[in-house]
C-alpha cells in the first residue's frame, strides 16, 4: 500500500499525536509499505525527521504562513496535493480540527481516495476555544467525520464522543496507541535525574505539556497539603510550556512553596527515562485526554507507581494497575499520594500487573497490525 499521513506539525515537543505518527510510520514501512508524511514547517524538527527518512519514509513540510491558535495555514500544500494525492491508496489524517485536514478532505473527495481519521482525543469541544471548535465543526468538522471511510479512536470514551459527533458506529475502531517496549528494557541508573536537577529525597513527577487542561494546579494544591503532613518532598513538573507555566509559578509563590516545585522545561528522551526511574510516583491529573494517557504507562514500564484521573485512566482501570482520582479532587489526590509514599511495597504488585498488561497488549506491532487491517477494510 501507498499511504499518506497528514499531521499539522512534526516535533516531539507536541507529544502524543506526533509520537503515534512517527512510530506507526516506522512500523508500517517494515511491512514493505510506502509512507509519506505531509506537515508544516511550524516547529519542524529536522533531526527527528531525519531518523524517519533514513528508514525510507518521505516527510514533506509545507510553509506555515499563519498560526491562528495552532490552526496552521499552509496553502502551498494545495499544489502538491493536486499533483500527488492520486498516487496514494489511502490517507491517514491525524488530529481533527486542522487546516491540513480541510484541504486534504477536499482533494480526497475530488479524487475518490479513501481516508481514515484519527482525532487523538480531540473530537469533544471541551476545555477551551469552544466557540471556534463549534464554528469549525459546522463548516468542516461534521463533514470530515461523517465522510471518513474509517475512524480510529484511542479509547472507548473517545469512540463515544465520535458517535455523538455523527461518525458512523460501524466505521469506528478502538485501537489503543502502541508503545516502544524495547526502549524500556535497559533503564538508566537511579539518581541520575535527581543529581542533574539537584533534587533531594522523595520525588513526585508530572511529565507532559504545561497546559491548563492538564490539572497541574490540582497537583500543586494537593502537594501543598501533603508536605504539611509529610515534610520535604520534591515536586517536579517536566515538559514544555504551553501557555500555563507563569500561572503555575504564581500559584507556587502564593502557596509559599519556594524552590520545592521544580520546573525543568522540555526534557529529551534520556532525561525523560531518568525522571521516570527516579520518581517515587507519577501523577497525571488531566481534565480530558480521550480516556488514555501514554505517560502513566511509560512510568509503569520504569517501575514507577501512578495516580491518574478517570479521564485518562481507561487502561489503568482495565489493567487494575494504578490509582484513580476524580478530576479536581485535591484531598483525594493527596491521600492517594500518601498511600504510595508511605507503603511503597504495597503498590509494587500494581506496577507489575501494569507492565504485564502493557507488554501483552500495547506493543507497536499489535497496534500497527490493527491499523493495517483498518486500512484494508476501507479499501474493500
Amino acid at each position: 500500500m501507498k499511504i499518506l499521513h497528514v499531521i499539522p506539525y512534526f516535533t516531539p515537543k507536541r507529544g502524543g499525536d506526533v509520537n503515534v505518527c512517527y512510530n506507526l510510520s516506522k512500523q508500517i514501512v517494515k511491512g514493505g509499505h510506502d509512507v509519506t508524511i505531509i506537515t508544516t514547517d511550524f516547529e519542524f524538527d529536522e533531526k527527528y525527521t531525519k531518523d524517519l527518512e533514513e528508514t525510507g519514509i518521505k516527510v514533506v513540510p509545507f510553509h506555515c504562513v499563519a498560526n491562528i491558535k495552532l490552526f496552521l495555514i499552509s496553502p502551498s500544500m494545495k499544489k502538491w496535493l493536486k499533483k500527488e494525492i492520486k498516487t496514494f491508496d489511502i490517507i491517514h489524517m491525524h488530529d481533527f480540527r486542522s487546516y491540513q485536514n480541510v484541504i486534504v478532505y477536499h482533494y480526497a473527495k475530488k479524487y475518490i481516495i479513501p481516508y481514515v481519521l484519527q482525532p487523538h482525543g480531540s473530537t469533544p469541544r471541551v476545555i477551551e476555544k469552544k466557540k471556534l471548535k463549534w464554528l469549525f465543526d459546522v463548516a468542516f468538522g461534521y463533514k470530515i467525520l461523517k465522510d471518513a471511510t474509517g475512524v480510529i479512536a484511542v479509547s472507548k470514551e473517545e469512540a463515544e464522543y465520535d458517535r455523538q459527533m455523527g461518525a458512523d458506529d460501524k466505521k469506528i475502531s478502538v485501537i489503543y496507541n502502541g508503545m516502544d517496549i524495547e526502549s524500556f528494557k535497559s533503564l538508566p541508573e537511579r539518581e541520575k535525574f535527581k543529581e542533574k536537577y539537584d533534587i533531594q529525597g522523595k520525588m513526585i513527577l508530572y511529565l507532559g505539556r504545561i497546559h491548563k487542561s492538564k490539572g497541574i494546579d490540582i497537583i500543586i494544591n494537593a502537594y501543598t497539603k501533603l508536605i504539611k503532613e509529610m515534610g520535604d518532598i520534591a515536586l517536579v513538573i517536566a515538559g514544555s510550556d504551553d501557555g500555563y507555566k507563569k500561572e503555575l509559578e504564581r500559584l507556587a509563590e502564593k502557596l509559599n512553596l519556594g524552590n520545592k516545585v521544580k520546573f525543568t522545561g522540555f526534557v529529551d528522551e534520556n532525561d525523560k527515562m531518568a525522571a521516570y526511574v527516579d520518581a517515587d510516583l507519577f501523577v497525571h491529573t488531566v481534565r480530558y485526554m480521550g480516556g488514555v494517557g501514554l505517560t502513566p504507562l511509560e512510568a509503569i514500564l520504569c517501575n514507577t507507581p501512578v495516580i491518574v484521573t478517570e479521564e485518562c485512566g481507561e487502561v489503568i482501570k482495565e489493567a487494575n494497575c494504578g490509582y484513580l482520582v476524580k478530576y479536581g479532587d485535591v484531598e483525594g489526590l493527596k491521600e492517594k499520594i500518601k498511600v504510595i509514599l508511605e507503603k511503597p511495597e504495597e503498590v509494587k504488585e500494581l506496577v507489575e500487573k501494569g507492565k504485564k498488561y502493557i507488554i501483552e497488549n500495547l506493543t507497536w506491532n499489535k497496534a500497527t497490525e490493527k491499523i493495517l487491517r483498518k486500512y484494508l477494510e476501507t479499501l474493500e
